[in-house]
């Protein structure tokens, strides 16, 4: 699959499109991420990846609450289930998408549910 340029204006689209998601976070001064990401998109391309540039689209790194860069977040049915910041390598994180892929869902929205009912 294609790695989308994501902005603000595509993502609730994007999320609501795509069961699986893995987003770049990174700005022009940054170490380039992308060739992790081009090649894990061929690996799994069951998966949306997502790079999102923070220097252009930052109403979307406040939303997420990304504070450094890279960093990694993976939305997993519109719930980020993973997120990371700093360099991670491409066998790291192949074994967190494929770990992220097992999670069980239905607990993970009644884990949510729960946890926003103590609150």
């Amino acid at each position: 699959m294609a790695i989308i340029h994501l902005n603000k204006a595509q993502f609730e689209e994007t999320i609501a499109d795509n069961e699986m998601l893995v987003f770049d976070f990174w700005a022009s001064w940054c170490a380039p991420f992308e060739p992790i990401f081009e090649s894990l998109s061929k690996k799994m391309p069951h998966i949306t990846y997502c790079r999102v540039n923070i220097e252009e689209e930052e109403a979307l790194a406040t939303l997420l609450q990304v504070r450094s860069v890279p960093s990694v977040m993976f939305i997993r049915e519109g719930i980020i289930v993973f997120s990371h910041s700093g360099f991670i390598s491409e066998e790291a994180l192949t074994e967190v998408l494929n770990d992220l892929q097992q999670l069980n869902m239905n607990q993970v929205h009644q884990d949510l549910i729960q946890a926003q009912s103590d609150t």
